[in-house]
């Protein structure tokens, strides 16, 4: 955990607060082509697939780079072919942000749109995939960030797995503190980002796929830069990226892989986070915040938090007032009701949570804000959602 803290702390899904450890690791320049170099990359590929639990004999990692967005495209352009389809399990921007990815490649896609405030379930996509033979790949999003939902990803494989389909799975957000095992979870590939729960810096991505979907995946791609195949057969041949890598995020990278491991990895890392988000929660409602979800679905990644209903509170006070009080936040990103995110990841403890809360409290005061309660309104769109 970071010792002196002089920038804010970021509450958001990433770019995250990193360790000072982290940041010190990339004060050295590397060279891209040099045998140490690629002697990270080759490390850095292992530990990932250590994380992931995934066999060296039929996995591999595949560094792309770029931003989470970026990563994810290359994702669905490699390995759903241009004859598949997919079905998008949709309940919030970054399910929506998958099937417009899918419809600028020109790719066939359905969509099955939850809204905002509940998760896709297995018995709905054993339906819509009975329904229509022709999908051949399932997109499943991990930890739905602009709501905070975590999606049942377990039944949403096995039921992709009984109906004979390809599972693909944006963890993005939740790979590293969310468990993700390829020893009993059945898919295709999976694609996270360096700056997420890993507590690394922006600059790439990666994805996990079994080696048999990759080889398949060859002229897939609708791009030669977002190509995962060529990365990958390239990387296996040179253990060099096909062009200019991030070499100062691979040197972070490496460091917060390091560490994640010291925590106890997965298992460890999930533990703080949720610590995180109870300390945040009991706080954020004892100051009379609604969270957006139920409890069942609140992850340890992210909280969305409905505005409050006074008519003193403006968001654009609250972000200034919080970020003089040494926290940045997320505004929202849902369709249905004002809102905002409060991040739970990143190098954060306890202590700093309380300290967000405090900073809220202290912010309302500051605007006059007498009650953080939502609109009336709000809450009976959550118990009408959930009642469904």
């Amino acid at each position: 955990m970071t010792a002196q803290q002089t920038d804010p702390w970021l509450l958001t899904p990433g770019p995250l607060t990193t360790d000072a450890r982290v940041r010190e690791a990339m004060l050295r320049d590397w060279g891209s082509w040099d045998s140490d170099f690629r002697a990270m990359t080759a490390e850095m590929r292992a530990r990932l697939l250590d994380v992931a639990h995934a066999d060296p004999a039929e996995w591999a990692s595949v560094p792309m780079q770029g931003s989470g967005s970026y990563c994810v495209e290359a994702m669905l352009g490699s390995f759903l072919p241009p004859d598949g389809k997919a079905l998008v399990l949709a309940n919030g921007a970054y399910g929506q942000r998958a099937a417009k990815t899918l419809a600028v490649m020109g790719r066939a896609h359905v969509v099955i749109d939850k809204g905002d405030y509940l998760p896709p379930r297995g018995e709905e996509v054993s339906a819509a995939l009975a329904a229509d033979p022709a999908i051949t790949h399932v997109v499943a999003i991990h930890c739905e960030t602009s709501s905070g939902i975590l999606n049942p990803l377990e039944e949403i494989a096995e039921a992709t797995a009984a109906a004979g389909r390809k599972l693909l799975i944006d963890s993005m957000s939740a790979f590293g503190a969310l468990p993700l095992d390829a020893r009993s979870l059945p898919f295709e590939a999976m694609v996270s980002s360096a700056n997420k729960c890993i507590e690394g810096v922006p600059g790439f991505g990666f994805v996990i796929a079994r080696k048999d979907a990759l080889e398949a995946a060859a002229g897939n791609a609708h791009s030669l830069s977002l190509d995962v195949h060529d990365q990958w057969a390239y990387m296996e041949k040179t253990g060099q990226w096909r062009f200019t890598p991030p070499t100062h995020s691979v040197a972070a990278f490496l460091k917060a892989l390091e560490l994640h491991a010291a925590e106890g990895g997965q298992p460890g890392r999930l533990a703080r986070y949720s610590r995180n988000r109870d300390v945040l929660v009991e706080g954020m409602r004892a100051a009379g915040f609604e969270t957006l979800l139920d409890d069942r679905w609140l992850s340890p990644i992210i909280v969305t938090f409905f505005t409050p209903a006074d008519p003193a509170f403006d968001f654009a006070r609250f972000y200034e007032g919080m970020k003089a009080r040494g926290f940045i936040i997320y505004p929202g990103k849902l369709t249905v009701v004002p809102s905002f995110r409060m991040g739970c990841i990143g190098a954060l403890n306890e202590s700093v949570m309380r300290a967000a809360v405090a900073a809220a409290t202290e912010t309302l005061t500051e605007m006059g804000v007498r009650s953080a309660a939502p609109p009336a309104s709000a809450l009976e769109e959550r118990r009408r959602h959930n009642a469904a």
